[in-house]
């Protein structure tokens, strides 16, 4: 597996339909600031998980996860220590891909199919086998549902800051009201900010929020519980109730999915 910098390696370098590459991230190398490329890039997460910043907002993207990233778009990438990631990037055109960055959960059958194809070296990939293996791929990747896990984000530093303390301590930052007195704003200015900043109001922010920090500490090992004290949850239930919500699923379910799927 190469680095999370790819080892130097620049996707633009070749005209390959598709090529994929198994990321082991090591310590010193989890953050690639902003960058762009012609190809489009698919980034799955294995083990751990990665945030892309991509046009004004954070993308998380947990195991059975990928988060694409059409060509010429800038971003940032930042794994979780130990990550196991894979990146597949697809020449414009090469598939029938979204035009806008977007989150995909990727099927078993997808995951193996990259899996398979970053084995694959330059030589390999160009034989009559590979070629119909991208092709089935090609296939497959655009029927991946989409999923809401991006966080609106804005350059606005009263926006940043709340990211950053909810971030930090999420069970101590719960109310429009809190945040209105730190900033000695009125609750409906604030309010009115953070529906231009991000187009969505506070509590859909904030559960947005919350959402991406319970799959990065679900992926850590934390249990459902620990999970719903962490956020500020007076019961576990109302967490389950938010989870499901956003993901479909129940916290347990998407833990049991993710044992299977990560091994």
């Amino acid at each position: 597996m190469l680095g999370l910098g790819l080892d130097g390696y620049h996707p633009d370098s070749h005209r390959d339909a598709a090529v994929a590459f198994g990321i082991q991230v090591v310590e010193g190398e989890q953050y690639i600031p902003e960058h762009q490329h012609r190809k489009g890039q698919l980034i799955l997460a294995l083990h751990g998980a990665i945030t892309c910043e991509v046009e004004h907002a954070l993308w998380m993207v947990p195991p059975q996860f990928a988060v694409w990233v059409p060509g010429g778009v800038p971003h940032s990438n930042r794994a979780t220590p130990q990550a196991k990631l894979c990146f597949l990037f697809i020449e414009p055109g090469a598939a029938k891909m979204p035009a806008h960055c977007c989150t995909l959960k990727i099927s078993p059958l997808v995951r193996e199919l990259i899996l398979e194809l970053a084995q694959r070296d330059e030589a390999t990939r160009q034989t009559p086998a590979s070629q119909r293996l991208i092709q089935v791929l090609f296939d497959e990747l655009p029927q991946q549902p989409e999923q809401q896990l991006q966080l609106p984000v804005s350059t606005h530093p009263k926006i940043r800051q709340m990211v950053e303390m909810m971030e930090a301590e999420p069970a101590q930052w719960q109310t429009l009201s809190q945040w209105a007195s730190r900033f000695a704003m009125s609750e409906r200015n604030l309010a009115r900010l953070v529906v231009k900043e991000t187009g969505l109001n506070f509590r859909r922010w904030r559960h947005q929020l919350q959402l991406i920090l319970a799959l990065q500490m679900l992926v850590r090992g934390l249990n459902v519980q620990q999970v719903a004290l962490s956020l500020g949850y007076d019961s576990t239930t109302a967490f389950i109730t938010m989870f499901r919500k956003g993901l479909g699923q129940t916290p347990g379910r998407y833990l049991a999915e993710l044992t299977t799927t990560s091994q």
